[in-house]
């Protein structure tokens, strides 16, 4: 009899207890940006308070005003939908009515320049083929698309190596952004040349890659790459090849 008490006794408290905290939380039905930007940012694992209203400060030129915007369908992460990010600007429609100027892509302020060096063909056992690598690649923000998967983008670059080899690519990339770190997939048909270096069997090759980066200024990340470059047995020989870079990128 003295358990059963004890255990209805710890009940009612319980439940008192969070009848107190949660009208607490009610009387506040928004939270502050830094407060979202500090705590909601785990998707679907947010706290509660992450489906409050948001209250921002939107400045005109006549004056200030406070208006409220429900982030209830920004609860995704990564498979958030367009309007949950910080630099949306709404439709892209409604934006062009406002200026009829046209604006050059390679002078609006987006682009993505990234410069890297490191190892081509790590894993040649002999050590006849492993040479150095020198390359750049470019992506406009953009062209950068949102969807359910993730944020795609077209990024087109190339490099040379130590033996006078030349690849030139073209294809998408994936950005998945955590925070400061940020994990990009890609794949990219190439061009190859293979000058005084390694025969890859083809012109034709296929370059898939992944680099992880830490962002380490407002517009600058620096990181490291992996990537494996073959021509799927398309051509007369497929040795394939596996390289490592060390990657800067700089937005313009």
């Amino acid at each position: 009899m003295k358990f059963f008490f004890l255990i209805i006794t710890l009940l009612t408290t319980t439940l008192f207890a969070s009848g107190i905290a949660f009208a607490a939380s009610e009387k506040t039905e928004t939270i502050s940006q830094e407060r979202y930007d500090s705590v909601c940012k785990w998707g679907i694992f947010n706290p509660p308070e992450c489906k409050k209203k948001i209250s921002k400060i939107k400045k005109n030129n006549s004056s200030n005003e406070t208006t409220e915007t429900y982030r209830g369908d920004c609860k995704w992460g990564i498979f958030n939908p367009p309007k949950c990010r910080k630099n949306y600007k709404g439709d892209k429609s409604k934006r062009n009515n406002n200026s009829k100027t046209k604006v050059n892509a390679l002078t609006s302020g987006d682009q993505n320049i990234s410069m890297y060096t490191g190892t081509f063909d790590i894993l040649d056992k002999e050590g006849d083929e492993q040479t150095t690598l020198l390359g750049v690649e470019h992506k406009n923000e953009n062209l950068f698309r949102d969807t359910w998967l993730g944020r795609f983008s077209p990024t087109t670059g190339g490099f040379v190596t130590g033996k006078s080899s030349l690849y030139l690519y073209s294809g998408v990339e994936a950005d998945y952004n955590l925070g400061p770190l940020s994990i990009s997939p890609s794949f990219a048909p190439g061009y190859y040349k293979k000058g005084d270096g390694k025969d890859l069997g083809s012109v034709l090759e296929f370059k898939s890659e992944v680099r992880i980066g830490l962002d380490i200024l407002e517009n600058s990340n620096i990181g490291y790459s992996y990537s494996h470059i073959s021509n799927n047995d398309w051509g007369k020989r497929n040795p394939g090849t596996d390289n490592q870079s060390i990657t800067y990128s700089k937005k313009f």
